[in-house]
């Protein structure tokens, strides 16, 4: 019943493993990976073996944490819908009702979800163990990574499920998932880049230490899934759950949102309880004042309270401790909207489509200019507050830190808020223009987080190739060309001079992390606003011509 003859893992796996989106994928993942280690492959005639060549350990290590990452990012999309997809098909209550133990609908969903990143991982095998006849690599590492890659995914899985069981959106699900995970992936990278020069000790690890505490978190991120669907409290009228503001509060564990207070109505204002003033957009007041996702504030704290324990380490060390270090904090702050602002804008036009109340919309007095404003701006300002709260340390470390009060710092400073500021439109717009194109919502954010991944980080990893294997010239004007569009090559790209005003701090290795300034060129900031402003333009011209063609359609 929980494996062999599970039907909720037979169903998901017949209906995964036969779309044609699974056999794409498989092949764009491993076309992707060779291409990778062809082009990184040694151009020397002759290798010296003995030595344990620099371009096999790196041509390595790319292929291992490029994998790892993707899988990261992959894992949520497969999982974080695997109850919120029943809640929304409203076949929840069935099959809470089926002859199904909590178990075996929890392991069954699990493995489903997790046997297409199993195929792409066994899948990339094969490429790896070309790496291996350049020398530098034993075969115990390469068994080291994939036993550490498989424990991680299941991990992830296992986070995305329960995420999945608290919410009743995808979305919602999904967007916690990656807050959790993507944390725990890069640290997981940075353990083992740090291992790197302790063999021995990171196979050890590798082998037993991480295998162990995986399965520990996996079976108990498995047993309060499974406690949650054998005491539902998300049943009645087709699995909604039925929220009370009052009694969410006095339960709400940490933060709680008052609706009614500064600075909380700014994203999540209260229902109105009198009648709209005359000159506002309705589209608007209807979509700022409806409950988030149908579930109170839950994600709205998770989001909030998760993004600030991350940010006080960073913050910390950072802007205070290291300034020289300022622009990782701002890739934090960026990387937080990547993941939270498409959310919002995703599902603006596909939830009418679900709701079956398109055509009710597109019949009323409202141009498609008012239509697509009122929702935007309900997406952009909610996703700009939570961004804001990340960034207020920016602002509090411009006033306090004396080394952000020279000329070129402050500027630095002034600009780095504008690319974030710009990104939060960037991130919200592409999402609205998914979510016009799309029918589902799941669909619409898989596809915004596509878009948005390629053209912010797809030139980072271009920028680290060109770096450690490429090393031309075409290449490097390649990857400056690619730069434009990736806000965080704008951050880092910025100049920035960094020196300790303290003269007790003035000595010792500290010193030299603090002292560090940063070279660099103006023209890339100036070259991500103007594609900025280019783009939302484009896509805006775009999303009106379709929903005018609608309107055609309906015959007005």
């Amino acid at each position: 019943m929980y494996l062999v003859e599970n039907p909720v893992l037979q169903r998901e796996l017949l209906v995964n493993l036969r779309m044609r989106r699974a056999f794409v994928l498989l092949f764009l993942y491993v076309a992707l990976l060779g291409l990778v280690v062809l082009a990184a492959w040694p151009t020397q005639e002759r290798l010296d073996l003995t030595q344990a060549p620099r371009e096999a350990r790196q041509l390595v290590d790319l292929f291992f944490i490029g994998q790892y990452l993707l899988a990261g990012m992959m894992t949520p999309s497969f999982a974080a819908g695997t109850i919120t997809g029943e809640k929304e098909r409203k076949t929840y209550e069935m099959l809470l009702a089926s002859p199904l133990r909590p178990w075996a609908i929890v392991l069954g969903k699990l493995l489903a979800s997790l046997t297409h990143i199993a195929a792409l991982i066994i899948a990339s095998l094969p490429i790896a163990m070309l790496c291996l006849p350049l020398g530098g690599v034993h075969p115990y590492e390469v068994l080291a990574a994939y036993v550490s890659l498989l424990g991680s995914v299941i991990v992830f899985g296992a986070i995305s499920l329960t995420c999945s069981s608290l919410f009743k959106r995808t979305a919602a699900s999904l967007v916690v998932s990656y807050l959790v995970i993507l944390p725990l992936a890069l640290v997981a990278v940075l353990f083992w880049q740090a291992g790197a020069s302790y063999g021995a000790t990171r196979l050890a690890v590798s082998l037993t230490v991480f295998p162990a505490v995986s399965l520990a978190i996996t079976a108990l991120l498995l047993t309060v899934t499974a406690r949650r669907l054998l005491h539902p409290p998300d049943v009645g009228s087709e699995g909604k759950e039925v929220v009370d503001l009052e009694q969410e509060n006095r339960e709400a564990v940490g933060l709680v949102i008052q609706r009614d207070q500064f600075p909380d109505k700014l994203f999540a204002p209260p229902k109105r309880d009198s009648l709209m003033e005359d000159g506002i957009n309705p589209v608007y007041d209807k979509e700022i004042r409806s409950e988030i996702f149908s579930q109170g504030t839950l994600m709205l704290r998770l989001v909030i309270q998760v993004s600030m324990f991350l940010a006080l380490p960073l913050m910390a060390i950072c802007l205070f401790i290291i300034p020289a270090w300022f622009s990782w904090y701002v890739a934090y702050v960026l990387l937080f909207n990547m993941l939270v602002g498409p959310v919002f804008c995703a599902g603006a036009i596909t939830s009418e489509r679900e709701r079956q109340t398109m055509e009710l919309l597109l019949t009323t007095t409202l141009t498609p200019r008012e239509i697509l404003l009122g929702k935007l701006l309900v997406g952009l300002r909610i996703s700009t507050v939570l961004t804001s709260f990340v960034l207020l340390p920016v602002a509090l470390a411009g006033v306090l830190e004396q080394q952000y009060w020279n000329a070129t710092n402050f500027w630095v400073l002034i600009s780095s808020v504008v690319v974030v500021y710009l990104t939060c439109a960037f991130t919200a717009t592409t999402a609205m223009f998914c979510s016009t194109l799309c029918r589902r919502t799941a669909v619409s954010l898989m596809a915004s987080y596509l878009v948005i991944i390629i053209l912010f980080m797809a030139p980072l990893a271009l920028r680290t190739l060109t770096k450690t294997v490429f090393q031309e010239a075409v290449w490097e004007s390649v990857s400056d060309a690619a730069s434009t569009t990736s806000p965080f090559a704008a951050v880092f790209g910025m100049p920035f001079h960094s020196q300790f005003v303290d003269p007790d701090l003035a000595e010792g290795r500290f010193s030299r992390l603090a002292n560090a300034s940063r070279s660099g060129d103006w023209t890339v900031f100036w070259r991500y606003l103007i594609f900025v402003v280019l783009w939302l333009g484009a896509i805006t011209t775009a999303m009106a011509y379709a929903l005018r063609r609608r309107f055609q359609v309906s015959g007005r």
